[in-house]
């Protein structure tokens, strides 16, 4: 709350250096910030009594927007990749799919392996587990797995992780 939305009949003052100013009637606070032309801002309004600072508010909120578009400049997105196997996969086939793997975990991206099973496949999920063990030891030295193959559904699944 800024200025008149302030309703409280005494607040503690922080003047526009941070110097404690003291507590105060409204009136008075606000007649200081007036003075200066700046806004009085309700800083900490759980407090006895609430806490009100001297301050440019517009410029307040311009520097807060700028704090975070830079922090959002500086994340880094995880993405999750999915590469898709399935229970009869040929050699060839298999790391051209780990070799593709192998390329988006260097780019910083978790790949989410998975060996899908169609039809009668189901009664044979055993090799999906092999499979994945299998794939886990080839990106050993790019990716770590987050947890043990589970089975989920129809396909038997793995996440791994970028070292």
């Amino acid at each position: 709350m800024i200025n008149e939305q302030i309703r409280d009949k005494e607040v503690r003052v922080i003047g526009a250096e941070g110097e404690q100013i003291g507590i105060i009637p409204l009136k008075e606070a606000q007649k200081l910030a007036s003075e200066k032309s700046l806004d009085l801002v309700k800083i900490a309004p759980q407090a006895k009594p609430p806490v009100c600072k001297i301050m440019d508010y517009g410029k307040y909120k311009f520097d807060a927007a700028k704090k975070e578009k830079e922090a959002r400049k500086k994340q880094k997105t995880i993405s999750v990749k999915e590469v898709r196997l399935s229970a009869s996969i040929e050699k060839h086939d298999f790391e051209t799919k780990i070799r593709n793997a192998e390329k988006f975990l260097k780019s910083g991206d978790k790949v989410k392996i998975s060996v899908v099973f169609r039809g009668r496949e189901m009664m044979h999920t055993q090799k999906g587990f092999t499979i994945l063990e299998e794939a886990t030891k080839l990106l050993e030295e790019v990716g770590v797995a987050e947890q043990k193959p589970k089975l989920e559904g129809r396909a038997v699944v793995i996440v791994v992780a970028p070292k």
